[in-house]
């Protein structure tokens, strides 16, 4: 760890051999909270190249406990990295429920709150999801639904060796950028969002280094969503190759909406837009929903572009389906003995 501290406050980026050195002494609880803190602020000012989180992340990998759950389709996941600091209500969540009520395949990667209001995992619990789901009936209840929810802490204890100093330091670490990226399903698709457009295609970069095959990896306007509020950064990895261009509501004959009406509260505020949603209301809420839905359903070969899969999440509200997940998914999890 002394060695990469050296190199990283001189400005200099680690070598691979490093980078997973240094990680690996985080990863194991070696590093004192000093050291982790120094660690993540030298990165954070050289700045994260993609090798370097590339590197972390297959150390990380290697102390995650995965899942494999077999389904029928392109397993789909919708993680972003928080820290936009919008207060919008859980728009990846809500866009996941939707599109597995599309057919896609859908698991959910999330946690609590930890800078906004309520997390994924706190809405998914006021909705009456059990959350806390050991590995193996997750996994089960993938396959048996289409719809899963998995609980960051249960599938990355190394995480917690981070957890105090990234709260003591108060600002974005490479650890907000690792999160999203290390889907314990392995999902082979992603729509990943990320606080900053600076963002996208760097990791874009590292998801391809890590094997995602297909993703999309978005800003809109400082959210970490596709908006509706103007354009939105996307960063596009298909087939090895990443194409950047932008998007926006216009191009899918939505109309522009202000961010206050996409403001969220917390979890039992969120579960109550979360239900307002499913039972049909129209307006700026479901149409950021769709869009990136849409996406999802793209992501998952459930239509063969965004507006395409716009459509068919339309049509997963409307025709009751999205719910029926939802409702499918509370089952699941609460028949789940511990």
């Amino acid at each position: 760890m002394q060695a990469a501290l050296e190199r990283l406050t001189g400005g200099l980026s680690l070598s691979d051999i490093e980078a997973r050195h240094a990680m690996e002494c985080i990863a194991t609880g070696q590093a004192s909270d000093a050291q982790i803190g120094a660690f993540l602020a030298a990165l954070r000012v050289k700045g994260e190249a993609a090798s370097e989180i590339t590197s972390f992340g297959k150390v990380l990998q290697q102390h995650s406990i995965s899942i494999r759950p077999r389904v029928k389709g392109r397993l789909v996941d919708t993680c972003g990295t928080g820290g936009d600091r919008s207060h919008t209500f859980n728009i990846s969540t809500a866009a996941a429920i939707v599109a597995a009520g599309a057919g896609v395949p859908v698991v959910k990667h999330g946690n609590r709150r930890v800078s906004s209001s309520c997390g994924s995992a706190d809405v998914l619990e006021a909705l009456g999801v059990r959350v806390d789901i050991p590995p193996g009936a997750a996994c089960h209840i993938v396959e048996e639904t289409g719809l899963g929810f998995l609980f960051a802490p249960v599938f990355h204890p190394a995480f917690k060796y981070a957890a105090r100093t990234r709260r003591d330091l108060g600002f974005h670490t490479v650890f907000n950028m690792l999160g999203p990226m290390l889907n314990p399903a392995g999902a082979p698709s992603r729509l990943m969002g990320v606080y900053s457009p600076s963002l996208t295609g760097l990791l874009a970069e590292v998801l391809k280094n890590l094997g995602t095959e297909h993703a999309l990896v978005v800003n809109g306007g400082g959210l970490d969503e596709i908006t509706t509020t103007g354009p939105t950064r996307v960063a596009e990895l298909k087939r090895d190759a990443i194409e950047e261009y932008s998007i926006a509501p216009q191009d899918y004959s939505i109309p522009l909406s202000s961010i206050g009406a996409l403001r969220g509260g917390g979890p039992e505020k969120n579960a109550e837009i979360f239900m307002r949603l499913l039972a049909g209301e129209e307006g700026p809420v479901q149409d950021i929903v769709v869009m990136n839905a849409g996406a999802a359903i793209y992501l998952g070969r459930g239509a063969g572009d965004i507006a395409g899969g716009i459509e068919r999440a339309r049509d997963s509200i409307g025709s009751g389906a999205a719910l029926k997940k939802l409702n499918e998914l509370i089952k699941a999890t609460q028949g789940v003995i511990s």
